[in-house]
C-alpha cells in the first residue's frame, strides 16, 4: 500500500496493524500477530514512524546529557564548598552553552551522515550503471556468506537487480552497512529537540537553586538534598520516555537511566570534593611557607 510521505514521494507501508503487531509481540501471542499481519490496516504510515524515532532518539540524547552534565557541575561546585549564588552562575552558564553546543553538533552530525549516505548512493548508481554484472556478483558474494545458497542467492539478485533504486539502496546498506538517505530529513529539527531536551532535562539540578538558593532561605545542604532528588526523578522519566522504542518495560529502561546516572553524579561529586581537599590542603602548606 503507498502513500505520500512529506517530501512528495511515494512511501510504501505494510497493510497491518501495527500497534496490534507490536503488542502481539511483547505478549508472544502468534494468534493475535496473525490478526494484525491480515487486518490491511495501515494506522502509522513510514514517514511518521520514523520521524517519531528519531525525535525519541533527540529526546533522549539530549535530556540524558542535559542532566549529568548540569548535575556534574552542581555537584562539582557542592563538593568543592561553592555558595549558591555560584551554582546558580556555573549552572545556568553551563546548561546554556552546551545545550547550543548539543544542538548543533546534532544537526551537523546528522546533517554530515546524510551527505555521506547521498555522495556513497550516486557513487553506487553509477557502479550499477556501468558494471552492472560485478555489482551483482558483488551482491551473490554477500548473501552466500550469510549463509544462502550460491544458486538461491543468484536467483534472488537477478530479481532484485532489475528494480535499480531499490538494488542500489541494498548495495548500501550490505557493501557499506549505511542506511539509505532520508530525503525528507530535518537535521536542524533534530538539533532543536535536543537543545530544548538538553535545556528542560538539565533545568531540574538547578531548579532547588533557582526557587530557593538566591533567597537565602535554606542552607547548602538542603539545596544540594533537592537538587540531588530531582535528578534523580528525571533520570526515571527519562528512562521510561526511551522504553517507548526499546523493547524494555519502562521501569526497567528508567532504573537503568537512573544507575547510571546516579553512578556519574556520585563521581562527579567526589571529584568536586577531592579537588576542594586538594586547594586547601595547598593553601595550607603555601601559609605555613610564610
Amino acid at each position: 500500500m503507498a502513500g505520500l510521505g512529506a517530501a512528495g514521494k511515494n512511501v510504501v507501508t505494510a497493510t497491518r496493524d501495527l500497534e496490534m503487531a507490536k503488542k502481539a509481540y511483547d505478549m508472544r501471542d502468534p494468534e493475535l500477530s496473525a490478526t494484525a499481519h491480515s487486518t490491511g490496516l495501515v494506522k502509522k504510515n513510514t514517514e511518521t514512524h520514523s520521524r517519531g524515532g528519531a525525535f525519541i532518539k533527540s529526546i533522549v540524547f539530549g535530556g540524558l546529557d542535559g542532566i549529568i552534565t548540569t548535575f556534574a557541575v552542581v555537584a562539582g561546585a557542592a563538593g568543592g564548598g561553592f555558595g549558591p549564588n555560584v551554582v546558580i552562575v556555573m549552572g545556568v552558564s553551563s546548561l546554556l552553552a552546551d545545550a547550543l553546543s548539543m544542538g548543533v553538533g546534532d544537526a551537523l552530525s546528522s546533517q554530515a551522515e546524510v551527505e555521506v549516505a547521498k555522495r556513497e548512493r550516486e557513487r553506487e548508481r553509477w557502479e550499477l550503471e556501468n558494471f552492472k554484472e560485478g555489482e551483482i556478483k558483488e551482491m551473490i558474494e554477500i548473501y552466500e556468506g550469510r549463509g544462502m545458497s550460491k544458486e538461491d542467492a543468484e536467483i534472488v539478485m537477478r530479481i532484485c537487480a532489475k528494480y535499480e533504486p531499490m538494488f542500489v539502496d541494498m548495495m548500501l546498506v550490505d557493501e557499506l552497512g549505511i542506511e539509505p538517505p532520508d530525503d525528507s530529513g530535518t537535521p536542524w529539527k533534530d538539533g532543536a529537540v535536543t537543545f530544548a531536551s538538553f535545556v528542560f532535562f538539565g533545568f531540574f539540578p538547578l531548579a532547588a537553586y533557582l526557587v530557593l538558593g538566591s533567597s537565602g532561605s535554606m542552607d547548602p545542604r538542603s539545596l544540594f538534598g533537592i537538587s540531588i532528588g530531582l535528578t534523580l526523578m528525571m533520570l526515571f522519566v527519562l528512562g521510561a520516555v526511551k522504553s517507548t522504542v526499546t523493547t524494555r518495560s519502562w521501569w526497567m529502561s528508567g532504573l537503568e537511566v537512573l544507575a547510571v546516572g546516579s553512578f556519574v553524579a556520585f563521581v562527579s561529586f567526589i571529584i568536586g570534593y577531592l579537588i576542594e581537599e586538594m586547594v586547601l590542603s595547598s593553601g595550607s602548606a603555601m601559609g605555613g611557607l610564610h
